[in-house]
This record gives structure tokens, sequence and C-alpha cells, in this order.
């Protein structure tokens, strides 16, 4: 398998390709912010044709650049229908426009082609699975995908803004929900292997495993603490 990442943009948003190998289907997870030029380097890079575009929520910096990359590639997106609004109003999604001074001009609006993510899904693209986990807490429409083990291949979680490495996700943007974050991360995250690689919309890769032994929130969690007193960060919009 092929995962080609790479950060784009003002808030440094993780943009991931996902293929079978080189030189085939791939599906392109959250374009955001000036994320165009960087897929079209690694399509180019890799020889890969796109197929699709799955967004983890639907905040501005992981969504900035769908419209021109579904459309130079005449490709379909997915989306959650409770975050569908922001592809159209991403204002709307930050309250008080937080750091839309730094995004210049923007293609907003829908795809051509959107079809909406439903928790438990699988989606089959490009000769993958992906498993849709609707988690809500960052946004009301936030969802992660994973991918299975196979072979000697660890499965991928893809995470969005629900965990990074060492922290989780904001929720002090409008939809944001302290409570649904920790919930999310409960029933999403510590179910899964140890072994489970995380790449988050912001920051490095990780584990399941690691973040499981060194994560505040998600120890608390797993512990069943007190982890709702404990402040959320800013991490990513």
């Amino acid at each position: 398998m092929l995962i080609a990442g790479f950060p784009a943009g003002a808030w440094g948003t993780n943009c991931y390709l996902v293929a079978p190998a080189a030189g085939e289907e791939c599906v392109i997870i959250d374009p955001g912010h000036e994320a165009a030029p960087g897929v079209e380097e690694a399509l180019k890079k890799h020889r890969l044709k796109p197929v699709a575009v799955v967004l983890t929520h639907g905040h501005i910096d992981h969504v900035a650049s769908v419209v021109p990359v579904c459309g130079a590639h005449d490709v379909p997106a997915w989306i959650h229908p409770e975050d569908r609004y922001m592809l159209s109003d991403p204002e709307k999604a930050l309250g008080r426009s937080i750091g839309m001074q730094l995004m210049g001009d923007l293609t907003v609006g829908e795809p051509d082609d959107l079809h909406e993510l439903t928790d438990g899904a699988k989606l089959d693209l490009a000769g993958l699975e992906f498993g849709v986990a609707h988690a809500p807490g960052h946004t009301k429409g936030s969802v992660t995908f994973r991918m299975p083990e196979s072979d000697d291949i660890p499965s991928v979680f893809f995470s969005g803004d629900l965990l990074f490495a060492g922290s989780i996700g904001r929720t002090d943007l409008p939809g944001g929900d302290h409570a649904e974050i920790l919930d999310s991360l409960a029933r999403v995250c510590l179910p899964l292997d140890d072994s489970t690689v995380v790449l988050s919309g912001h920051g490095p890769q990780t584990t399941i495993g690691r973040e499981r032994a060194t994560n505040p929130y998600l120890r608390d969690v797993a512990a069943g603490l007190g982890a709702a007193d404990r402040a959320a960060p800013r991490r990513g919009m």
C-alpha cells in the first residue's frame, strides 16, 4: 500500500493520497487550504489516478481545495451530512471567522458530485476498503476512516481532528462539544489495536498504543477519570 501525505496551507493540515501501489488509482483525504499543488505533485510523482475525495469533517482548512481537485479530475467527494453546510458557508462553522483572514481567496461550494457518509459505512474505493465511523465532538459531522489490517500491514486509522499525537481536537468552535469528543474517543479509538497506525489531520504519525500510553485525554477516558475537566487544546481549526 502507498500513502503519500503532506501538510498544506496556513494551518498545516495533513492531506493524504492512498493507493494500493504506485501507478494505480487513489483516494484523496482532506485536500484543504492550498493543497491542490501538493496533490498534483504527489499524483505525478507516484503516477496515481484519483477516483474519489473523502473528508473527515467540514472545516475550511480540510476542504478548501475540494472543488478544484474534484473538478480537475472529475471525481466525487464524500462528507457527513451534518458538516455538508460548511462547504458553502465556511464562516458559519468558525464563529467569528477564526483564521479566515489567513485563507485569502477561496473557492467555496460543493463539488458537482457529492455523497453523504453514514456511521458504519464501508467505502470500496480504488481497490481499498475504508470503514467510516461517525466521531462528533470537534464538529457534529466529524468522521474517521479505518483501513483493515492486511498481510503484514497494520491497520491504518485516519483520525481527522479527533485524535492527534499527544492531544485531541479543539471543541470551542460552533458544533464542538467536549463531552461528545470524549465519547468519540472512547467509542471509536479505544477498541482499536495498539498496532493501529494513526494518521491525523495535523501533526505527526503515531499509533493507538502510543496514544493509549501517553495521550492524557485518551488515558483519562480509558481510566474513566475526569477528562471533561481538562481544557481542550487548540490545534488546527
